[in-house]
């Protein structure tokens, strides 16, 4: 791994990370500070988690361009591998192992600021045809909203629309909005409010990578040329990164 490609892994482990604590973080501190009103506890958490994930966007998105998530990492290099504009088969094997470190770490961290093991394997059951439909919704809503922005050029509202998006997705999804992979194995690893039962780990991740072919299909109804534009998803970044590619 080259040492570009080295900081940029390094930021999308640290940005995922961060971003799971934040979930799971929230999660807890919810259960707690509302411990009989679970609307009350699902609205701390997702506002907690949308102001994060806008604030690590803007952290890191000029070093990695914030991608946090498999699915819009695997988007931006099947979109962009012809134009060569987003990432290299290499980029793509760099920034998923990555993620998915950083989002075991983040549930790790969270539990040890809030007192509890490292590890809880979450018993927490999620599954169903309802909720597997409605990760297949949240992912690829959130996919074209990424690519619809970077490709009108509004790329410098991605923080607060992908924040916004998943906050509100949380409501609208009987899921919670997961939409992400490596959230979704990081949230295994938690018996806590935020957690899923390992073994219904597979059915998220597969239902979320049918919104993801639903998204690249739709990107190409409506934003046929979007891979002109996958080398600034999330978030352009900062012009010695992207000249090192």
């Amino acid at each position: 791994m080259s040492r570009t490609l080295g900081r940029r892994a390094s930021a999308e482990f640290a940005g995922t990370a961060m971003l799971v604590a934040a979930v799971v973080g929230s999660g807890i501190a919810a259960a707690r500070l509302s411990p009989n009103d679970v609307g009350l506890q699902l609205l701390e958490n997702a506002i907690a988690t949308a102001l994060a994930l806008g604030a690590l966007i803007l952290t890191f998105g000029p070093v990695s361009g914030a991608h946090f998530n498999p699915v819009v990492s695997a988007v931006d290099w099947w979109l962009g591998r012809r134009a060569a504009t987003g990432l290299t088969g290499r980029e793509l094997a760099g920034y998923v192992p990555a993620q998915i470190g950083g989002a075991v770490t983040g549930a790790v961290l969270a539990d040890l600021m809030f007192g509890l093991p490292a590890v809880a394997w979450s018993r927490t059951d999620r599954t169903g045809g309802n909720l597997w439909l409605a990760e297949v919704v949240a992912t690829a809503g959130l996919i074209v909203l990424i690519f619809a922005l970077a490709r009108s050029g509004r790329g410098t509202a991605a923080p607060a629309a992908v924040g916004a998006y998943i906050g509100a997705a949380y409501w609208f999804t009987s899921s919670t909005s997961f939409a992400n992979p490596a959230v979704t194995i990081g949230r295994a690893f938690t018996d806590t409010f935020a957690g899923i039962a390992p073994t219904s780990v597979p059915g998220f991740v597969a239902a979320q990578l049918v919104g993801a072919l639903v998204a690249v299909a739709a990107l190409a109804a409506w934003y046929p040329d979007a891979e002109q534009t996958a080398g600034v998803v999330v978030v352009p970044q900062l012009p010695e990164e992207a000249n090192r590619r």
